[in-house]
């Protein structure tokens, strides 16, 4: 979650970068391995406040400067630090194979990392066991950074979830490539038949959402979203937290958050967590809502929050399992502003930004 501070705030005295948690192959970025319970500063291998944004994989990292430079360091076994070769690299190491392109955005999936460059292309290196580099005749794996054709659309935005991939275009079209999340939809909706985008090792056009304009889109483990020029949040795929704020096991087709979730305000920002969501309004209310066994809605939970759709759709055939319960967006008490930055790095790794 990241906020640019307001012309009002006073600048702090040094930007400085930290890193703390797991950090088995390195992805903490502190030329070592082993794991760090306390904030440690990194060393200066670009400009703190250069900064655009921190993101991290199952077990790599990266960042995206201001000037369009990627840093990759961490677990490479697949070659997703897109450096040419595959071995671990415990510290930032500049990602130069880019075509000479500078980086807009970076998002790393599980053992695979996709790059948007500033003139609207995609960019995929890692794991192609699942198809989530987006080749769909390539090998099972990459070891530099390779273009994937988005029928000649400029991308905006991006995002990896455990072996998937999503983007928006700036048309507002939505693409989703990868089939991490197949295996999931067949086993909680039998007997019908997914949508070409879930089983698709190519971009292919998520249906659904051709009367909405999606602004920018997010992946957890195993679910998409988007949020369109609306502030409408679209969500689906796995619900097994109450990650997608409905009463089915899995959607297969785009479904919208109602507007009353959110006090009836629009969304202007959302983030995902491997298994969370989070959404600020324009009014600056934060939103939580999805898993919450690791505190990662920030709020206490007495009972699970039941959420029931007030109108129960057709096109959502799947069940949900009796032992598992919906969730709902809440809003954070006196969170209507974030003054600090941080990022889920893996699933127990932390970054921020002084």
């Amino acid at each position: 979650m990241e906020r640019e501070p307001s012309a009002s705030e006073a600048a702090p005295a040094a930007a400085a970068l930290f890193a703390w948690g797991a950090n088995s192959y390195g992805q903490l970025g502190l030329g070592h391995k082993e794991d760090v319970l306390l904030p440690q500063q990194l060393n200066d291998f670009c400009k703190p406040r250069s900064v655009r944004r921190i993101t991290g994989g199952g077990g790599h990292s990266a960042v995206v400067t201001d000037g369009g430079d990627l840093f990759v360091c961490g677990l490479n076994k697949d070659g997703q630090l897109g450096l040419g070769h595959t071995e671990d690299i415990p510290y930032f190491t500049p990602c130069k194979s880019l075509f000479g392109c500078p980086i807009q955005q970076v998002a790393c999936g599980w053992d695979f990392t996709i790059m948007l460059t500033e003139n609207g292309q995609v960019l995929s290196c890692g794991s192609n066991s699942f198809g989530q580099l987006g080749v769909p005749h390539g090998p099972r794996r990459c070891v530099v950074p390779q273009a994937i054709e988005l029928h000649k659309e400029k991308v905006v935005c991006i995002a990896a979830g455990l072996r998937h991939a999503v983007a928006a275009t700036a048309s507002g079209i939505v693409f989703q490539w990868g089939t991490g999340l197949a295996s999931c939809g067949r086993r909680l909706c039998p007997g019908q038949t997914l949508p070409l985008f879930f089983t698709a090792k190519e971009p292919s056009r998520v249906t659904g959402l051709e009367n909405s304009k999606a602004m920018c889109v997010l992946a957890g483990s195993d679910h998409s979203a988007s949020l369109t020029d609306a502030g409408e949040v679209y969500v689906w795929g796995s619900n097994k937290h109450g990650q997608l704020a409905n009463e089915a096991a899995f959607l297969p087709v785009p479904q919208k958050i109602e507007a009353h979730c959110f006090q009836n305000e629009k969304v202007t920002a959302i983030w995902s967590g491997w298994t969370h969501l989070v959404a600020q309004t324009e009014t600056g209310k934060m939103f939580t809502w999805g898993r919450a066994d690791y505190g990662q809605l920030g709020r206490k939970l007495e009972t699970y929050e039941g959420w029931k759709l007030e109108k129960q759709d057709s096109f959502l055939p799947c069940s949900r399992p009796p032992n598992s319960m919906p969730s709902s967006p809440h809003c954070l008490t006196g969170a209507t502003e974030t003054s600090f930055r941080w990022h889920l790095l893996g699933k127990s790794s932390l970054m921020s930004r002084s």
